[in-house]
């Protein structure tokens, strides 16, 4: 399973960090000069998530942001629920 959301679709992204080095001009050096730049990456926060896709429930990688905007939609935790859920589709 790729580390990707299902929903927004972010996945880890890469970026650099930077270090510093040398003395202020004001205090007789001659600035700040990059020392090391190294590779870091940025992971989004996915969760394993029970959801409903497709009419059935299966287990993804959703973002925070997924489930907390509603686009993750979990089934009942109650096997009861289901059978209602069948009658109210059967009427209309």
């Amino acid at each position: 399973m790729p580390y990707v959301c299902h929903f927004t679709g972010r996945k880890t992204t890469f970026g650099k960090t930077k270090t510093y080095g040398g003395a202020k001009i004001s205090k007789g050096g001659f600035g700040l000069k990059t020392t090391g730049i190294t590779r870091r990456s940025f992971r989004p926060n996915l969760q394993k998530v029970t959801a409903i896709i497709e009419g059935k429930p299966t287990r993804i990688l959703a973002s925070t942001r997924a489930i907390k905007s509603g686009l993750v939609v979990k089934p009942l935790k109650r096997k009861y629920g289901y059978t209602r859920q069948q009658k109210e589709q059967a009427g209309h």
